[in-house]
C-alpha cells in the first residue's frame, strides 16, 4: 500500500513519508518512560559515530545554496543490524526486566533521555564516556546529538542488568549501562567525571517547559487567483480518447508497479493484498480471522487550494480506502509537511490544515495516535504544497468479508454512489492537461461523506456487492480503469444517467 504523487513543487524538496504498523498483544506493550530511582539506563545497538550530528537542526532550516554546503554526515542504515536489534528487544521484553524503552531518533541521546525522563517525571545521570563509540575522538556534545542508526535506550529494573545483557550479547549487539534514573528531574551528562551539561528534562519537551509561540498567519495571496476561477472558461474537450490517453499517462495516475516491485511484498507471509487488489493494504493477524487495513493518503493540491477542506478530504479519502477494503477505521498517524513556519502564509496553511484534519478525525472517530511535523520543505522557488500525509489503520473483523476493488464477472452492474457534480476543480485533468494552476478545492461535505461510507460498510456486510473502489485522482474514468485491469474486463457506462 502507499501513494506516489508528482508535482513540480517537489523537484527541489522531494518528500518521503514512511509508516510502520505493528501488532502487539494486549498487556505486552512497553512504555517509553523512565521511572524508579536508581534503575540502570542501558544503551544497546550500533556504536555511536559522528554521522547525523546536527541533522535535526539542519532539517529545521530553509534550504539555500549556502546551506547545501553545510550538510551533516548522512547516517547510513543497516537493515540487518536493525532486524537484530528489534528481535533482541522483543526477546528482552519477555524477561520482564524492562521498565521503559525508546529508540534514538532525531537529536539522538539528548532527545531520548529527555523524553523518557519527562514522561516519568524523573531525571537521569549519564556517563557519556561509557557510550559505545565507533571512534575515540568524539566530543561530549557530539555524543549527545549524534543520530547514528540502530540504537535503543532502555531503563532496566535494578538488579536485572545481567539478564538483559545476556540477551543482547546473544544477538551480538553492543550494549552498556551508561547511567541511572534519578528523582531530581535533571538530565546530568558527565564525560570522564566532569559535568558537561545539566538541564531539567521538563524544559526540553513539548507540553513541558519548551517554549510555545503564537505565530502570525494570514491568508495566502494566491487565494485571489482561486476565487477568480470560472469553470465556464475551460474548453470542453472534443477528442475524449486523446484526453483519456493523456490522463492515464500522467505520472501521478500512471501505473507505479515498477516502484512497488522494488520491495518484497511477501516478507512474513502476511500480505493479503498480493493477488487481491484493494483500496487499502490488508495484513493478516496470524492465529485469528482478523486483518488490518492500512492506507496512506493526501492530495496536496486540494490542501493547497483550501487547507481546511483539503485536510478533511485527506482524512476522508483514507477512511474511504479502509471502508472500501472491508475495514472499519480505527486511528490515524500523520506527517505534516510544510514550508517555512515563519512565513505567515505557510503558517496559515499549517493552522487550517490541522483544524480540518481534527474535524474530520472527530467525525470518523479516528484518534490521532502520533505523528510528526516537517517544516522548511522549500527551495528558492518556494515551498512545497502543504502536504499533511494521513496514515490510517482499520480493522477487518473477518477476512472472508474483505473487499477488493476489481470487477469480477462480465455482466455485473456498476453503481456510482454519491452526488455527481460538474466539478473538476484542482483535478489532475485541470492542472496538468488544461494547465490551470489555480482552482478551488472540489466540493466536499463531511456529513455526506460519512453517510456514504456507512452505506458502503452496510453493503459489504450484506455480501450484496463484489467490489468497491473509491473515486480519487483521475476521477471516475481512472477508477473504472483500475477496477477492470486485474480481470482484464472492460466497462460500458451510461454517462447521461
Amino acid at each position: 500500500g502507499g501513494e506516489i504523487y508528482f508535482d513540480e513543487c517537489y523537484h527541489t524538496n522531494p518528500l518521503v513519508n514512511a509508516m510502520s504498523v505493528g501488532i502487539v498483544k494486549v498487556g505486552k506493550t512497553v512504555s517509553a518512560t523512565a521511572t524508579g530511582k536508581g534503575n540502570p539506563v542501558m544503551y544497546v545497538g550500533s556504536a555511536t559515530g559522528k554521522d547525523g550530528i546536527g541533522g535535526a537542526s539542519f532539517a529545521s532550516a530553509e534550504i539555500t545554496a549556502e546551506s547545501t554546503e553545510e550538510l551533516p554526515a548522512v547516517q547510513v542504515g543497516d537493515p540487518f543490524q536493525e532486524k537484530k536489534l528489534l528481535e533482541a528487544c522483543l526477546e528482552v521484553i519477555e524477561t520482564g526486566a524492562v521498565v521503559g524503552m525508546q529508540d534514538m531518533g532525531a537529536a539522538g541521546i539528548i532527545c531520548s533521555t529527555a523524553e523518557m525522563s519527562a514522561k516519568g517525571e524523573a531525571g537521569m545521570y549519564i556517563e557519556l564516556d561509557k557510550v559505545p563509540m565507533r571512534q575515540q575522538n568524539i566530543k561530549a556534545w557530539e555524543l549527545l546529538l549524534s543520530e547514528s542508526q540502530e540504537r535503543m535506550l532502555l531503563v532496566v529494573e535494578k538488579g536485572k542488568e545481567d539478564i538483559v545483557k545476556k540477551v543482547f550479547d546473544k544477538w551480538d549487539l553492543e550494549n552498556a549501562v551508561i547511567g541511572h534514573v534519578t528523582d531530581d528531574g535533571l538530565l546530568s551528562f558527565y564525560m570522564h567525571g566532569e559535568l558537561e551539561a545539566q538541564i531539567p528534562a521538563h524544559e526540553l519537551v513539548l507540553g513541558g517547559g519548551a517554549p510555545q509561540y503564537d505565530r502570525e498567519f494570514r491568508e495566502p495571496k494566491y487565494f485571489t487567483s482561486l476565487q477568480n476561477f470560472n469553470i465556464d472558461d475551460v474548453a470542453v474537450p472534443t477528442d475524449l480518447k486523446a484526453v483519456a490517453r493523456e490522463l492515464i499517462s500522467l505520472p501521478t495516475i500512471a501505473n507505479k508497479r515498477w516502484i512497488y516491485r522494488q520491495y518484497d511484498s511477501m516478507v512474513g507471509t502476511v500480505n493479503a493484498s498480493t493477488n487481491a487488489p484493494a483500496d487499502a493494504a490488508i495484513v493478516l493477524v496470524k492465529e485469528t480471522r482478523k486483518g488490518i487495513a492500512v492506507t496512506v493518503d493526501v492530495n496536496s493540491r486540494y490542501v493547497y487550494a483550501d487547507p481546511y477542506k483539503g485536510a478533511m478530504m485527506a482524512v476522508a479519502e483514507a477512511a474511504r480506502n479502509i471502508v472500501c477494503s472491508g475495514g472499519i477505521p480505527l486511528g490515524v498517524t500523520n506527517c505534516l509537511n510544510f514550508g517555512n513556519p515563519y512565513d505567515p502564509e505557510v503558517y496559515y496553511q499549517f493552522v487550517n490544515a490541522i483544524k480540518g484534519m481534527g474535524e474530520a478525525c472527530r467525525k470518523f472517530d479516528t484518534p490521532v495516535t502520533g505523528g510528526n511535523v516537517s517544516f522548511y520543505n522549500q527551495g528558492p522557488e518556494g515551498p512545497v504544497f502543504p502536504t499533511p500525509t494521513i496514515g490510517m489503520v482499520g480493522l477487518v473483523e473477518d477476512l472472508s468479508k474483505k473487499m477488493t476493488l476489481n470487477f469480477k464477472e462480465e455482466g455485473d452492474v456498476i453503481y456510482l454512489l454519491g452526488e455527481i457534480k460538474n466539478d473538476i476543480a484542482s483535478s489532475q485533468y485541470l492542472s496538468k492537461i488544461c494547465a490551470v494552476e489555480h482552482s478551488p478545492a472540489p466540493c466536499f461535505d463531511l456529513d455526506k461523506e460519512y453517510d456514504l461510507q456507512q452505506t458502503i460498510i452496510s453493503l459489504i456486510k450484506t455480501t450484496a456487492i463484489q467490489s468497491a473502489h473509491d473515486v480519487a485522482e483521475g476521477g471516475l474514468f481512472t477508477a473504472l480503469l483500475e477496477s477492470g485491469f486485474h480481470q482484464h474486463l472492460g466497462f460500458a457506462i451510461n454517462a447521461s444517467g
